[in-house]
Parts: structure tokens; sequence; C-alpha cells
């Protein structure tokens, strides 16, 4: 079962005109498949969710927006999650905080690594205790192991390609973990 594939969705999380954070998660989708695994990217600048007002369980089936159908299809078919977050105001960014608070039942079991950004020598590590209490809520299980990328702009170019030795090793050691709960994971939902 180890050599499994897995589908793994990438949660980014701004929508602000000159993100950085955004070469971190084509990093990760680039490692995710690397690894053999599917990867998908949830990016709220290209999938236009309104402010939250009805989340997706509130509507009819079959009859939410386009972009929460297409949301919820891709959580609901991932293994597992990583999301990769700045922090704003020592929290996270809001269109993160409203692409999470659409869905609830659709994150459940599902594992999520948390990956964070900072253009500062903190990482955004301040974002993710938040994030560690919001994926709680909604029924996900965060990994123990983080992934702080601190200075994002000297440390990954545009396409998301490592500038510096120390990214590549980290981001091994946060896909193995991810993989490994992601796989109990399914193992367990497949159960019951």
């Amino acid at each position: 079962m180890s050599d499994t594939p897995l589908s793994l969705l990438v949660v980014y999380g701004s929508v602000r005109r000159d993100r950085q954070g955004i070469r971190l998660a084509r990093h990760l989708v680039a490692a995710i498949e690397a690894r053999g695994h599917s990867a998908s990217l949830a990016d709220p600048l290209e999938i236009e969710l309104p402010l939250l007002d009805r989340m997706y369980k509130e509507y009819p089936a079959g009859s939410a927006p386009e972009p929460m159908q297409r949301l919820a299809e891709m959580i609901t078919a991932a293994d597992g999650v990583a999301i990769v977050s700045g922090e704003y105001n020592h929290g996270i960014p809001p269109a993160l905080k409203n692409l999470l608070d659409h869905f609830l039942e659709e994150w459940f079991g599902r594992p999520a690594g948390i990956a964070t950004y900072s253009p500062g020598r903190f990482g955004g590590v301040r974002a993710a205790m938040q994030l560690r209490m919001t994926l709680a809520e909604l029924g996900m299980v965060t990994l123990p192991t983080l992934l702080p990328v601190p200075g994002i702009s000297q440390v990954l170019d545009e396409a998301g390609v490592a500038q510096q030795d120390w990214l590549s090793k980290q981001t091994d050691a946060f896909l193995d973990e991810l993989a490994w709960w992601a796989r109990a994971a399914k193992a367990e939902r497949a159960r019951s």
C-alpha cells in the first residue's frame, strides 16, 4: 500500500496582486507529482468564490454555484491536503479562511499539512497556529511537522523551483509525513 498513488490537494490562500506564496504552492504541486501522486491546486484567484453567504451544504443537491461545486469535488477526491498560507497580522489570509469556511463535511477525515511563508525570517509560523484551530474544527488532523519558508522570494523562484538546498530536504520530510497520514486516513475512510 505504501506505493499506492495518492490524490493530494494543495490549497493556496492569497489573492494579492504581488503574491509570493504561489511559488510555494507550485513547488508543492511539482514535488507531489514527482513522487508519482496526483496534485490539484485550489487557488482562490482562479476559483472565484463569493464572500461566504451560504455554505456548500446549504444548497440543494446540484444547485451550488459552479466554482463551489468544482472545489467540493476537488476536496472530496483528495486523500490529503497541503495548505499554503501567508501570515497576515499574525493570522491567515481572508481569502484562505473564506475558501475553507464554504465547506465542512467535505474536509472531514482528511489530513492536512501546513506550509507557511513570509518575506521575513519567521516564515509565517504564527498563521499556522490559527490554521490548526480552524482545520481541527473542520474535522481535519494536522501534521505535527510544519513547512515554514522564510524569505520566500530568495528561497523559491517564480516557477516554484527551490533556490536553496534546505527546502528540498524539508519538503521531502513534509510530504513523507503527509503521505503517511493520507494513506492511513484513506484506509480508515474505506473501512467506515
